[in-house]
């Protein structure tokens, strides 16, 4: 089982009080917004709130950092307005991590929004290109996460994961996020352990395990393909604890960080941590 398990926890009065919420759920990884996800302008990062952030992360027993970039950002937009004001929320984003010390920014690719598939595909590399040149010193790497395939969002299709990183300049400095509910809602059956095999097997042909960086432990409210995004507690969804249980006591995936979104908060997390690390516990047995 990894030792690098978590959730998403707030940030309500101080990016620095991030990880003590994580010490406090048993946490040792964790993912944090580092503004509002929810708006385009984001209040600038003083030199203090940043190191105060990474003296918290020292005494705080967490091991793991990530962030979620804005929901707003689309960089597979058609839309060169909306493309560009993406690309600089996103070098606002990249810019942030690095000076707080966060080394992974995931992401959602966005919506192609009519224009196709391979058009909302192209534009994320591009505008991958852009924001990478902008953040050459920047110690961040930006993890594109498996979408729900809701609407026109890409990123539903391991194929589109790997046609974002063959066409990037610097595939090198781009990873990739999984996630357990838009992974099922999406089409693959990792709830049955055949399912689960062969989704593995295939992620590493097509994208290579390589390159995945951090998974997002969620149940799914929706069925399998439904292409729904909607999270549900750990075994209270269409997943179950099975799932779970087969996913900690993967040999391939122990050091990648897992952490939770699930619906609740703190309280609810730690709940649901320790039945993840007892999932894990009584599959060593």
């Amino acid at each position: 089982m990894t030792d690098l398990l978590g959730a998403h926890v707030p940030t309500a009065g101080g990016l620095h009080n991030a990880p003590a919420h994580g010490r406090d759920i048993g946490a040792t990884a964790i993912q944090v917004f580092t503004r509002n996800q929810r708006q385009w302008a984001a209040r600038p990062l003083g030199g203090e709130e940043a190191d105060a952030f990474r003296q918290a992360m020292e005494g705080s027993g967490v091991r793991s950092v990530m962030s979620h970039a804005s929901y707003l950002i689309n960089l597979a937009s058609p839309d060169p307005v909306l493309t560009e004001r993406g690309r600089e929320a996103f070098r606002v984003e990249m810019t942030r991590c690095h000076d707080l010390g966060i080394p992974l920014l995931v992401f959602h690719p966005g919506a192609h929004l009519g224009a196709g598939e391979d058009a909302g595909v192209r534009a994320v590399a591009k505008s991958l290109d852009v924001v990478l040149a902008a953040c050459r010193r920047a110690r961040v790497m930006p993890a594109i996460e498996i979408t729900a395939g809701q609407g026109s969002c890409v990123g539903h299709r391991f194929e589109h994961l790997a046609d974002v990183l063959m066409r990037v300049q610097s595939p090198e400095r781009v990873g990739v996020c999984l996630d357990t509910c838009h992974l099922f809602a999406s089409g693959y059956d990792i709830a049955t352990p055949r399912g689960y095999e062969k989704t593995l097997r295939e992620f590493d042909r097509v994208v290579g395990l390589g390159k995945l960086r951090a998974i997002h432990l969620n149940d799914a409210r929706k069925p399998l393909g439904s292409r729904v995004d909607r999270h549900a507690p750990i075994g209270e969804g269409f997943l179950g604890l099975r799932t779970f249980r087969r996913l900690l006591a993967d040999p391939r995936l122990r050091d990648v960080p897992k952490v939770l979104e699930t619906p609740g908060g703190l309280e609810a997390w730690r709940r649901e941590l320790a039945l993840l690390r007892g999932l894990g516990r009584r599959r060593r047995a």
